[in-house]
């Protein structure tokens, strides 16, 4: 099991920034970074010498880009649908932590 492990190191090691931060990219006379929220996970477990297993899994959601321009500064522009999706979840459980707060408040 421990050499599962440490297979699955070695391979997220190198893992930084640029799991978010894309390589830039010239459309025409703008220079563009692509920006993604990413996150991944792996586990592992056994019984013993003979019996073990271990899986794992990565998500990355683009967000939006840097946007540089002739004559301005590096701007951020937001993929609006993405940062919808990620934010409905974010909103329904802070509701939802919020109404059961006001209620044990209440009592």
């Amino acid at each position: 099991m421990a050499n599962i492990v440490s297979q699955i190191a070695e391979k997220v090691r190198p893992v930084g920034v640029s799991t978010n931060y894309g390589e830039p990219v010239e459309v025409g006379d703008q220079t563009l970074i692509p920006v993604s929220l990413g996150w991944f996970g792996f586990g592992g477990g056994g019984d013993g010498d003979e019996n073990g297993g271990g899986g794992g899994g990565a998500v990355s959601i683009p967000i939006g880009a840097y946007v540089r321009r002739p004559g301005k500064d590096l701007e951020f522009e937001p993929n609006l649908i993405s940062l919808m999706a990620v934010s409905i979840p974010v909103i329904w459980v802070t509701g939802t932590v919020l109404r059961k707060l006001v209620r044990v408040l209440k009592k």
